[in-house]
């Protein structure tokens, strides 16, 4: 059994989704946004840096699986993004959790069978997956969607024997 914390990075909504993984199934454990409602930059990847902390000690993951940047036509929107993604990533670090990295359209063809699904279908499909009745937000299903597509990348991997 080991428990899987997905990441869909956010300067203003950070997505968490957290996941069992037990003899090749999955279960719903947690999700939610850390949410920093300022325009402050320093502020917002302090307060991502620390809600991932309580998360993490919280729920004890094993591993952390982040959605990598896709590069934006804004560059500003991209760099943002980016740092938003390292005050995480940092906070996975202090633990000493395994990080792996997918990107969105990994994520998408993963979950609903399309590279370029929309957000309601990956969230529709992750409430499908993991057979939840209540509504998601957006960044809780996406990142989901991501804890979701590292179970199913790595038992893959174990699974057919695979070098990453």
């Amino acid at each position: 059994m080991s428990i899987i914390l997905g990441i869909d990075p956010g300067c203003r909504f950070t997505g968490y989704g957290i996941i069992c993984q037990h003899n090749r199934k999955v279960s719903y454990v947690s999700s939610g946004c850390i949410f920093t409602n300022t325009t402050e930059l320093s502020v917002s990847l302090k307060l991502i840096y620390t809600g991932l902390n309580e998360i993490i000690t919280e729920f004890s993951p094993d591993c952390f699986a982040i959605e990598q940047i896709f590069m934006s036509k804004n560059a500003y929107s991209a760099l943002k993004l980016g740092q938003a993604r390292g005050a995480a990533i940092v906070a996975a670090i202090k633990f000493n959790l395994p990080m792996f990295e997918y990107t969105a359209n990994q994520v998408k063809k993963t979950i609903v069978g399309i590279g370029h699904a929309k957000k309601n279908q990956v969230q529709y499909m992750v409430r499908m997956l993991l057979k939840l009745s209540n509504h998601l937000s957006v960044d809780a299903a996406d990142a989901l969607a991501v804890a979701i597509t590292h179970h199913y990348i790595s038992e893959n991997v174990k699974y057919f024997n695979i070098d990453k």
